[in-house]
């Protein structure tokens, strides 16, 4: 197959991009005329104001979203996401900027502006998903592919041969596996017999050693090559992609970092230099707000709704027993920084050691009759509400530890401060699955740490109302619990 068909649109890949933006730029103004179609007879001025403000709005935003770069390697899912936000975040700012300059009315007004936000959002994701179709049936014909070499023969090469295979709408064709060291046997992926590859990323074994793969990077028959050595070869990475920078080939290195237990890993630029965080910061920017927004909402519907709840458990707190009616205790909360914890006081003493606790224990002395029932229910963790308001806790996350035990356990469970890489949270995944209560024992609290680093991996908001709508039925009484 000719170059040119392989790699048609990627010498235009400018125009592209541009084409892009004109089109976003047309379907926002699209929306303010099917908005206004619906009310009007013709389009106030003030409608298309508000139009290009929203256009400069998106390119700004898009811009930090890099939502026209290529994506040919990543989901429509990852791709709809980003769209989504930088329009959220420019439909927003219109909205804002038109309420204080008081703009023509009908625009901002229910429903007209639902009609412009919903209406716009459904175009600039459709017609995205739309070139998808297109340009995989494009590829499909043989048009638009990407030949891929991968260097190395072990787990990791075959991880990427299995991405690669899995992601059909990019159009890549792993040419082979090109290694300088004999393999202990012949890389297989799927259930075929190896056999030679040529265009087809079912069945791949050893296509020759870096030679060979210099040959056909000089020979244009590669167009991507993906390093998969390990870091301990550093010198064999560095002879080879030496001898490829003599081709127009692209390289691109990736690191065994799979030995690492990764957290929101993420590649950043130092001033230049490329770097990889093993743990990275999640809930951080756009999603930080995200969920920041999510917390303040909910915190103040449900205070508002158990606030006479509240009034009626601290009276009795206060009536049944001598001492405050909450008790604060200092835990450790977003990048282990210590804060007080607001709660009902449920047993006859205030401890807040930082050297040892004594967790609670089944019958515990120390617990006073209104405090057990408030333990069993969690209803004595009703004034945390306060913290998430305050931004020391979050709705959902891990549950914060008393400091003591922070220090004890940090030293046994590898990962354990982990879980302060988000906020702390009044629910979390681990106590609707069970663990929750005493950790007398090292499996116990290595079994909730596993939970919490699972959330934290993989949170979302949808995954946050899950937790909470579970919360309700059976994240408030356990057996655990006392």
């Amino acid at each position: 197959m000719a170059l040119g068909a392989r790699g048609s649109v990627k010498p235009h890949s400018s125009l592209f991009a541009l084409f892009s933006r004109v089109t976003d730029c047309a379907l926002v103004i699209a929306g303010v005329v099917i908005t206004a179609s619906q009310a009007l007879d013709t389009v106030p001025q003030s409608y298309f104001i508000a139009a290009l403000g929203a256009v400069i709005c998106l390119q700004f935003s898009a811009e930090f979203a890099e939502i026209y770069r290529s994506w040919r390697s990543e989901t429509i899912w990852a791709e709809a996401r980003q769209v989504s936000f930088c329009w959220i975040a420019s439909f927003t700012f219109i909205m804002a900027v038109g309420s204080v300059t008081h703009l023509e009315e009908s625009l901002f007004s229910w429903p007209q502006f639902a009609l412009w936000f919903a209406c716009t959002w459904l175009m600039l994701l459709a017609w995205r998903v739309i070139l998808r179709v297109v340009l995989q049936a494009v590829r499909d014909r043989g048009y638009n592919t990407r030949s891929v070499a991968i260097v190395g023969n072990g787990e990791l090469a075959l991880d990427v041969a299995h991405r690669i295979q899995n992601c059909s709408w990019g159009g890549y064709t792993v040419q082979g596996f090109y290694d300088d060291r004999q393999a202990p046997e012949q890389p297989v992926i799927g259930d075929q017999k190896p056999r030679a590859l040529h265009g087809q990323a079912g069945v791949c074994q050893i296509s020759g050693n870096f030679n060979d793969l210099i040959r056909d990077a000089r020979a244009g028959v590669i167009d991507q090559v993906y390093v998969t050595i390990p870091m301990r070869g550093e010198q064999r990475i560095q002879w080879l992609t030496k001898r490829l920078a003599e081709s127009a080939t692209s390289v691109y290195i990736i690191p065994d970092v799979f030995m690492f237990d990764l957290l929101h890993a993420r590649t950043i630029n130092l001033n230049g230099i490329p770097a990889i965080g093993v743990v990275g910061e999640p809930n951080r920017g756009t999603m930080s707000m995200l969920k920041r927004m999510e917390d303040l909402v909910i915190a103040l519907c449900i205070l508002a709704l158990i606030s006479g709840p509240m009034l009626l458990i601290a009276a009795a707190v206060k009536l049944t027993s001598k001492g405050p009616v909450f008790f604060r205790q200092t835990r450790y909360g977003l990048d282990g920084k210590p804060f007080k914890m607001w709660k009902f006081r449920s047993m006859s003493v205030c401890e807040d050691s930082t050297d040892q606790i004594q967790q609670a224990q089944r019958n515990d002395s120390r617990i006073t009759r209104v405090g057990g029932f408030l333990r069993k229910t969690s209803l004595d963790e009703l004034p945390q509400f306060f913290n998430v308001l305050e931004g020391t806790m979050s709705i959902v996350g891990p549950r914060p530890h008393a400091v003591a035990h922070n220090e004890l356990y940090r030293e046994q469970i590898f990962g354990y401060m982990l879980r302060h890489k988000i906020k702390p949270g009044i629910t979390g995944w681990a106590q609707i699955n069970g663990a929750r209560g005493e950790t007398d024992t090292l499996d116990k609290m290595e079994r909730r740490v596993e939970y919490d680093l699972q959330y934290i991996r993989h949170w979302s908001i949808l995954w946050d109302l899950k937790i909470i709508f579970l919360t309700i039925f059976k994240g408030f009484v356990g057996k655990n619990a006392f």
